[in-house]
């Protein structure tokens, strides 16, 4: 692991301190925007889809939506790990490493979100937890987003976002392991999430976390042995190998949970099996050691 040099460990949180913070519970805001054709025909061209150009109408693609209502922090409000500078809306955690642990979707039967339509997202904070784990300690964020159009709610999201601090150099990493169905996938598909990838989806998403698409920043800073592949983006090649096995199958459901980081060194895998009445999909990602990164389950009629 390389040497940290410009983000020191952040000092323990005190009950001061996470009551300050708890204090942005049931905080809420309400942001509007609207479903432009060009981010999804690029996030098309990003992932590979040989496939028409998306028209005003069409149903935007199941986590597609990541696509907008973006964090727009101006240059002078970036912090050093590129992320905005803590506060705001979501509490203004000390401890240096956020990430988004998962997520529970849920969409409305008959109500899509559609390409070119105006849409709004109303965010409310529901719980700020500090925990104490195996790697130290943690302080969980979660954050329900409810997606509306004119017809009304079309998606809730309950995201997950946890913060921790940097690794002590020489720490061990907590242990990996196996998918609870290894060897047991109906489907399979290997990926190699090269920088273009990687940086053209935090472009995308207007993600600025450097851990994906700065190498020396990535390794020499947070101590990562490469480039990190973006939680979201994972999640979102599941459902791409979901759609393409069963593509008329309508996604009423998917929850995810980021289990161990995924890099840019090797490939990976994405894998899903079906339940026996097809309703049910258990999904994940295998790094190129077998170890579980990502563990999923997805609902369709």
């Amino acid at each position: 692991m390389a040497a940290m040099t410009d983000m020191p460990p952040s000092a323990p949180l005190d009950a001061a301190a996470v009551a300050h913070l708890q204090a942005w519970q049931g905080k809420s805001e309400t942001l509007h925007d609207r479903a432009a054709l060009q981010p999804l025909a690029a996030l098309s061209a990003t992932l590979g889809r040989d496939e028409p150009a998306p028209t005003a109408g069409n149903t935007v693609p199941p986590l597609w939506h990541w696509l907008y209502f973006l964090p727009l922090a101006p240059r002078g409000e970036i912090g050093p790990d590129g992320h905005p500078r803590r506060g705001g809306f979501l509490p203004p955690v000390p401890l240096p490493r956020r990430m988004w642990a998962g997520a529970r979707l849920k969409w409305e039967a008959g109500n899509p979100l559609r390409a070119g339509h105006e849409l709004s997202r109303a965010s409310t904070i529901d719980s700020v937890a500090h925990k104490s784990g195996r790697s130290g300690e943690l302080l969980f964020v979660q954050v329900t987003h409810r997606y509306a159009n004119d017809a009304g709610l079309a998606l809730t999201e309950e995201h997950d976002i946890v913060y921790r601090p940097m690794p002590a150099p020489g720490s061990a990493a907590p242990a990996p392991q196996k998918p609870p169905l290894a060897g047991q996938a109906r489907w399979s598909r290997s990926v190699q999430a090269d920088p273009v990838l990687l940086f053209r989806y935090s472009a995308l998403t207007f993600n600025g976390h450097r851990i994906h698409y700065d190498r020396d920043y990535a390794t020499q800073v947070e101590g990562y042995p490469g480039l990190v592949v973006h939680g979201p983006l994972l999640a979102t090649l599941l459902i791409e190998l979901l759609k393409s096995e069963m593509p008329g199958a309508q996604l009423l459901g998917f929850d995810f949970r980021a289990v161990r980081p995924t890099f840019d060194l090797h490939p990976f895998t994405v894998n899903g099996r079906p339940s026996a009445d097809g309703r049910s999909i258990e999904l994940w990602t295998e790094d190129h050691e077998g170890w579980l990164t990502m563990q999923a389950t997805a609902t369709v009629t």
